[in-house]
């Protein structure tokens, strides 16, 4: 059962960092119409707008990657003055922590979201509908946690042991 649950988790993980793939595209692609119009003396028309609710998508597309590649930065300071079995737990329990705060964003920006459907609010220049970017912010929020949770269940699996720390190298 808990690979078939992996399974699923890693391919709304791969689904998610594809919308981000494509948001990153689009936004790449929007504003280098809008550099070469305004060259021309003809922006594109609401390039502002397309890259603000573009930047949901790929910051929240590629956080679930981000998380399950261990792409975050991570300071450890106090490391060395905790055994093992002590930095295993904090490991998992910032997993937890992540995923919480995840769930907060999807619940907090949901609700937000139900207020601007029902208040009509869209972008300033081309009207576009912010609660369509916010139902999708929500998603992929909670995929995100869903990647932490099972990030923390592999931990827990795991149980305690030395780490492997990567060394960076110029």
């Amino acid at each position: 059962m808990y690979a078939s649950i992996k399974r699923l988790a890693d391919g709304l993980i791969n689904l998610s960092s594809l919308l981000g793939t494509l948001g990153l595209i689009f936004v790449t692609s929007t504003v280098l119409v809008d550099v070469i119009g305004r060259f021309f003396g003809a922006p594109l028309h609401g390039a502002q707008d397309f890259t603000q609710m573009g930047m949901v998508i790929i910051v929240f597309g590629g956080m679930a990657l981000c998380d399950r590649l261990g792409g975050h930065v991570a300071v450890d300071i106090f490391e060395s003055k905790f055994s093992v079995v002590m930095n295993h737990a904090f490991d998992i329990f910032a997993a937890l922590l992540g995923a919480a705060i995840f769930l907060g964003i999807a619940y907090t920006v949901y609700d937000s979201s139900k207020l601007s459907q029902m208040l009509n609010l869209a972008t300033n220049i081309v009207r576009l509908p912010k609660w369509y970017f916010q139902w999708a912010l929500s998603v992929l929020a909670v995929i995100t946690a869903l990647g932490m949770v099972l990030r923390a269940v592999e931990l827990m699996l795991a149980g305690p042991r030395a780490r492997a720390e990567r060394e960076i190298r110029e």
